[in-house]
């Protein structure tokens, strides 16, 4: 009798405990009931205000990568990259030995690539360059490399207070100003007789092969290297500006920054060559200076010197340098923006470039409807349509990123998504991810999951439903934003992912004149209890 009391006792908890849970959830406005899966509902359609906003000049300095070259799509226009880096020694207070006698100086930069295949015979990889834009047959730049002029900083001291050094965008002038110019041809790459190492310089994607002789055994050994840039640099510069030079100014990496500030790569049209671009990963980078010095051995007949070698990083602080000529029509874009209505088309472009603006006011006017209803978020989307008609034979961004553009922070979603890893596999249910047509091969749309973000703003009486930004990104993990040149009552930053990117897409508006099926509109997915 005891015992079935107590199990009485126990059921009647249980169920008490059970029905208070699910009145708890219920009343959870917003929250998901039922799971993300809509099983086949409708949802709810709300307008979307969306209009273009241009980046002005914005901080381009500590990008992970930096675009070098020219790439002109016809559709957003030329962008000329150029780029600027301090350099460091690998080993401060160098001993260079008696009587330095340079032999060679090269510049290596490797490029992203991949092996595509390998010759069984010969061993010989066929390589294909990543992150490279423009039509093969108009690969040609000319490409000059300078010493440095502008000592660059990380910081500096305002009335007392000390601020961050930013660079920008538009101050490529900057650096072409107070470059350092050697004699003859002027820049530090000047093998005239090799002009795909200058004035037709292009990105190759040969495997190169390194041959070196063992000095005692006289056997030859070949290292295969990966497609990278190689450039011959003056060796006279060298020889005064290193080997010559006071140990003073090589003993630690400040006074070696204040006598040798850097590198300054200019960009420039050859002849009638559109040219290409490339993406690159230029802290990757190193001069390697080859040289002979005496030893402190003597013979009878000389004294006799031996192979030494002195590296110099491209490493320390970076400017990447952009010079744009917008198209008429995307230039009437950014300045004719109907920020009541919406814009019919979203022009999205990184690097200096573009964004779009995104207002949720249909939705938020609903709000009190949605609480009162006791409606629950099952999971809601925007989907941008790409306009391929205006696209066509343009390079479409593979990821766009949507995030909270009134406080410059990524979203709930963004933030509570920790599906996949890297720049194209991270984030894949927030997603951003362009669709791409089995046939054609080209995008046609991204799509964005903001549930997260429209939940809490459901749930919470004090969220604000705020205004979003939509970019191009270059890398789906890099959230954080930098500071524009010149602020404006929209945006005083931008996200760093977008400045990596050189590449852009246009979107369908939420325009009410854009066709019904690619007007852009907040999909709301709910379950409305009876």
């Amino acid at each position: 009798m005891y015992n079935t009391s107590f199990f009485k006792k126990i059921l009647l908890i249980a169920t008490v405990v059970l029905l208070y849970s699910c009145d708890k959830d219920f009343n959870a406005i917003g929250d998901n009931l039922i799971g993300d899966d809509h099983f086949g509902l409708e949802p709810e359609k709300y307008d979307v205000v969306a209009y273009d906003q241009e980046i002005s000049p914005i901080q381009s300095n500590g990008l992970i990568n930096n675009a070098l070259g020219i790439y002109d799509d016809k559709v957003f226009g030329a962008r000329t990259a150029s780029f600027a880096t301090q350099v460091s020694l690998e080993s401060y207070a160098p001993s260079i030995g008696s009587d330095p006698q340079v032999v060679s100086v090269q510049l290596t930069i490797p490029y992203f690539s991949h092996a595509v295949s390998t010759d069984a015979t010969t061993g010989d990889t066929t390589y294909k360059l990543d992150s490279i834009y423009g039509k093969p047959e108009d690969k040609f730049i000319k490409l000059s490399v300078f010493e440095s002029g502008v000592q660059m900083r990380s910081s500096y001291f305002d009335n007392g207070s000390q601020f961050p050094q930013l660079y920008y965008t538009n101050q490529n002038a900057d650096f072409d100003k107070f470059k350092i110019e050697t004699a003859g041809d002027k820049r530090l790459n000047n093998n005239n007789n090799v002009k795909a190492e200058n004035d037709e310089f292009y990105f190759n994607p040969t495997e190169l092969k390194d041959e070196t002789t063992d000095a005692k055994t006289g056997v030859k050994t070949t290292t295969r290297v990966a497609p990278q840039m190689r450039l011959n640099l003056d060796k006279t510069f060298f020889q005064t500006k290193i080997l010559n030079a006071s140990a003073s100014v090589l003993s630690a990496s400040d006074v070696f920054q204040q006598y040798f500030k850097g590198l300054y790569f200019k960009v420039e049209k050859s002849g009638s060559s559109a040219g290409n671009m490339a993406l690159m990963d230029f802290s990757k980078g190193k001069i390697t200076i080859k040289y002979t010095a005496k030893t402190d051995i003597t013979t009878d007949a000389e004294t006799v010197r031996e192979d030494r070698t002195v590296v110099i990083n491209l490493t320390g602080a970076t400017a990447s340098l952009l010079d744009d000529v917008k198209n008429p029509i995307y230039q009437n874009a950014l300045t004719d923006q109907n920020k009541t209505d919406g814009d019919e088309s979203l022009y999205l472009k990184g690097g200096q470039g573009s964004l779009a603006v995104i207002e949720l006011n249909a939705f938020g006017s609903k709000l009190a409807e949605i609480r009162n209803n006791k409606w629950l978020v099952n999971e809601a989307n925007l989907v941008f349509h790409i306009d391929t008609d205006k696209m066509a034979g343009v390079y479409e961004s593979k990821r766009v990123y949507l995030y909270d553009l009134t406080n410059n922070t990524p979203i709930l979603d963004y933030l509570t998504d920790g599906t996949g890893s890297g720049a194209a596999l991270g984030k894949v249910v927030y997603s951003g991810i362009i669709n791409i047509d089995a046939t054609s091969k080209r995008g046609t749309t991204y799509k964005i999951r903001l549930t997260d973000h429209i939940r809490n703003i459901i749930k919470s009486t004090t969220a604000v439903n705020v205004k979003l930004g939509l970019v191009v990104s270059g890398d789906i993990n890099t959230v954080a934003t930098n500071k524009l040149k010149l602020k404006n009552t929209v945006i005083t930053d931008a996200p760093r992912a977008s400045v990596l990117s050189p590449l852009g897409t246009i979107l369908f508006g939420g325009k009410s004149t854009v066709p019904d099926n690619k007007r852009l509109k907040l999909e709301v997915y709910y379950t409305k209890p009876n």
